[in-house]
């Protein structure tokens, strides 16, 4: 089995007795994916992180990609608060009033907005999401160690295993590929990853499964809702996938949108899941046209010390004329190209799918929901049960 990223698997979790004890702890309120960031922080599938980032760390992030100590990271993981807190005390972490983390404040640091966004997203334009999202921030960042207490979201628990759990159902496989989605999948990711599967059979000669592992919270507006994603995916496996092959797990967290940086934490993450392979396809968490097509497939080649191993898919179309789902690699044809965006355009205008584009099972369990679409970026899609 794949060592965790940076060799131990982090498991911070409160006991009874500092459960007890938090309850005459000062409160402090946090946002809902700080308060998953803490659950992702407990259960290890951000390790080695054991808290929040303080300043070393975090302007290691910004400026070398790297923590302090050069361990491959390229998103910070940091918590902003007021200018209240003090260094050295113990706070609760709370969202919305429930108990979310203990924490214990080691630093509390302040930090340029725009630097941020421009270091992690390549530009400072409020129109990105993930720009967005920082200049909303409070003004101090504040690093620690922290214990989760309780999940903020605790939606499809049948599809939420930690990186314990999923390290221990991937022993029966040799090799494991990740797949990161936060779409309802089309033709093209199916192909992907069956591709993936015979490839790394290939390679290897050994037997592989296939982990697919759904971004679960915030995305942007006109992104498919949680639900969506999952239940068409649960159809596609079950008609169309080999059970012996495949794991469906969610992962929850919110999309950043911070293209080639993110491919990267993408990987690392589904290194701890226990993933010895990651799918990385074309314009990988990206957005709108801030990136270029294969960005996150060119920065691999600055982090070669990664352990898990990058597979690298280029465009995929259907080729009426070679008869099936090719790359312009080995077909000249042009052909319908497979796109997220053209799909969730075409059911947002009620316009007709290609059937070389979507399994009619997916069309179907999209068009039970009276809308499959996330309407706004904020807290207020999620109920948290």
């Amino acid at each position: 089995m794949i060592k965790p990223h940076g060799g131990k698997l982090v498991k911070n979790l409160a006991d009874e007795n500092l459960r007890e004890e938090a309850k005459e702890l000062p409160r402090v309120e946090i946002s809902r994916d700080a308060a998953l960031d803490s659950e992702n922080i407990g259960y290890g599938i951000y390790s080695p992180l054991e808290g929040f980032m303080c300043q070393e760390d975090f302007e290691s992030v910004l400026y070398h990609g790297r923590m302090a100590n050069d361990l491959a990271w390229t998103i910070p993981i940091v918590l902003d608060v007021e200018d209240s807190l003090e260094e050295g005390e113990e706070v609760l972490l709370c969202h919305r009033g429930a108990a979310v983390a203990v924490m214990e404040v080691e630093e509390v640091y302040s930090y340029d907005k725009k630097e941020y966004a421009e270091r992690v997203f390549g530009t400072d334009d409020l129109q990105h999401p993930g720009v967005r999202k920082i200049f909303t921030l409070k003004n101090k960042l504040v690093g620690g160690k922290v214990k989760f207490i309780e999940s903020v979201d605790r939606r499809f628990k049948e599809y939420d295993f930690k990186p314990e759990k999923t390290r221990k159902i991937f022993e029966k496989w040799d090799y494991i590929i990740g797949f990161q989605t936060r779409n309802a999948p089309h033709i093209g990711h199916e192909f992907v990853q069956k591709s993936a599967i015979l490839a790394v059979e290939a390679l290897t000669g050994g037997n592989v499964g296939l982990f697919i592992n759904p971004v679960i919270g915030r995305k942007k507006k006109g992104d498919f809702r949680d639900e969506v994603i999952l239940e068409a995916y649960k159809t596609l496996i079950r008609n169309y996938y080999n059970q012996d092959k495949v794991f469906l797990g969610i992962w929850k967290t919110e999309m950043r949108y911070a293209g080639p940086k993110e491919a990267i934490l993408h990987a690392i993450v589904r290194q701890n899941f226990g993933c010895t392979h990651f799918i990385v396809g074309r314009d990988h968490a990206g957005v709108g046209n801030y990136y270029r097509p294969y960005d996150a497939h060119e920065i691999f080649r600055e982090y070669e010390d990664l352990e898990i191993k990058p597979l690298f898919f280029k465009d995929f179309h259907c080729c009426q004329i070679c008869g099936g789902v090719v790359s312009e690699s080995i077909c000249p044809h042009e052909g319908i190209k497979f796109s997220g965006t053209h799909v969730r355009r075409c059911i947002q205008n009620s316009e007709n799918i290609p059937y070389e584009m979507l399994r009619k099972e997916v069309v179907e369990i999209i068009s039970k929901f009276d809308n499959p679409f996330v309407v706004e970026e904020d807290e207020a899609q999620f109920t948290g049960d």
